[in-house]
């Protein structure tokens, strides 16, 4: 089993529950692949005497439970005679209601059961089906009234970088050495560097999906990798077609396919008239919409001024966007291009922005935001992220370019702190502290 952070989150919300009275179910959210239900089935049977999966996609006819009156002990006595063999244990039983946007009633009923202290209820679901309205799945049932407030939400992604770490037989503690060189004025030394530099390369071929680095991580075929994510970004084409709605369905494919073309050229913001020539928001702005929601790109938003909270200063019709998973993109891109990126010798305007979909990819990870912050023709940054407090600018680059945009925005604004992602070792100077790429997972 692949050893994840979001089980702890898990747990938290367990003894939550448990200690504190917590009036919540929890909702896992995430992309197709992530490995939610895996997650959740494991924990459930590791942490729970009884675990009793509905899975409203497998079993259609279990949506009766869900029928007619919606208190918990109704509920609970419809499980028992609608499940054989069922195991109610009072305190020790997890319910785990999957695909739950097929049943509308289940996501309605949440209320109720968060309120009943026997028994933990967890669920889980497509994102595009969690947000009504959005999925043409017909299978997709409208809620009568969404529980808000009796709803503790997880946002799960694929593997980030410690977990595949992790998953290759590193230690934590191992990685943990690395995290003092934060904020320090020690270098780290070269043969380590050199070492997580390489591995940087194959998470960046690899990915997160937990499929291809469970697979990774026992074969160590690159070969095999590029097929299993090739298979995965079919199954992100059949969505595309299963749950966009009419036109939308070619509008949102063909916004998907564009993202790879504007990242190999860094474009400055992504660009409708790549999607098609002489076309605006107007058409497209609603399959961008689509993406972000669906979680398979993470928008970052350029800012007008870099003052708390960024979301206020956002300028929506300003944006860049990046794939969810970084492998998924080289898996795009080719082959070759995966080879070019272990050996380091990929070169031109595609390495820059792959660079920049992995660091925006570690960020969003650890939960952070994007936003990149463009005051002129000539100058840009990034990232701008928020953290203790403060905007926080990070620059990135593929090799150990000059930092022009970096430095003026430090004599401009004066920030605490200001991150400098580079191919070489780590240093500081002033406020300014430069890293390794790897470095990005103790942000």
């Amino acid at each position: 089993m692949l050893e994840r952070k979001a089980y702890q989150e898990l747990l938290d919300w367990k003894n939550k529950r448990k200690n504190e009275n917590l009036k919540k179910c929890l909702i896992v959210k995430g992309a197709r692949q992530v490995g939610k239900t895996y997650l959740i089935k494991k924990f459930g049977e590791k942490e729970y005497e009884s675990f009793i999966s509905i899975d409203f996609y497998e079993h259609p006819e279990l949506k009766a439970i869900f029928d007619g009156e919606l208190t918990s002990e109704a509920i609970y006595k419809r499980i028992s005679a609608n499940i054989p063999n069922v195991q109610l244990i009072p305190g020790n039983t997890l319910i785990f209601l999957d695909e739950i946007q097929r049943c509308g009633n289940a996501r309605t009923a949440v209320k109720f059961l968060a309120e009943d202290f026997r028994f933990d209820v967890v669920s889980s679901g497509s994102l595009l089906g969690l947000s009504y309205g959005m999925d043409a799945d017909d299978e997709v049932e409208e809620v009568e009234s969404i529980p808000v407030g009796y709803e503790m939400q997880l946002t799960m992604h694929s593997l980030d970088f410690e977990e595949f770490l992790w998953a290759n037989g590193f230690s934590k503690d191992t990685i943990q050495d690395l995290k003092h060189y934060l904020g320090s004025e020690e270098q780290i030394h070269e043969s380590i560097h050199i070492k997580y530099e390489e591995l940087f390369r194959e998470f960046m071929v690899v990915g997160g999906m937990p499929e291809v680095v469970a697979d990774y991580a026992v074969h160590k075929d690159f070969n095999r990798v590029y097929e299993i994510q090739s298979a995965i970004l079919n199954e992100y084409k059949d969505d595309i077609s299963k749950h966009a709605k009419g036109k939308e369905k070619q509008h949102v494919r063909l916004c998907y396919d564009a993202v790879p073309k504007q990242l190999a050229k860094e474009l400055k913001k992504f660009q409708y008239s790549t999607v098609e020539k002489g076309q605006t928001r107007r058409k497209y702005g609603g399959s961008v919409q689509w993406l972000i929601d669906s979680s398979m790109v993470n928008p970052c938003y350029n800012i007008s001024e870099p003052y708390i909270p960024l979301m206020a200063n956002a300028k929506d019709e300003q944006f860049k966007l990046y794939i969810n998973d970084t492998g998924l993109l080289t898996c795009i891109y080719g082959f070759e291009t995966k080879r070019s990126i272990l050996n380091n010798t990929i070169k031109g305007n595609a390495r820059g922005g792959l660079y920049e979909n992995i660091i925006a990819e570690c960020l969003v990870k650890r939960g952070y935001s994007l936003y990149y912050y463009k005051p002129d023709d000539n100058h840009e940054l990034e990232f701008l992220i928020e953290k203790a407090g403060s905007v926080v600018p990070i620059e990135v680059k593929a090799g150990n370019n000059a930092s022009i945009s970096l430095n003026n925005f430090i004599n401009d604004f004066n920030p605490s702190v200001a991150y400098k992602f580079t191919a070489n070792r780590n240093g500081i100077v002033g406020v300014k502290e430069t890293l390794p790429h790897y470095m990005v997972m103790f942000l």
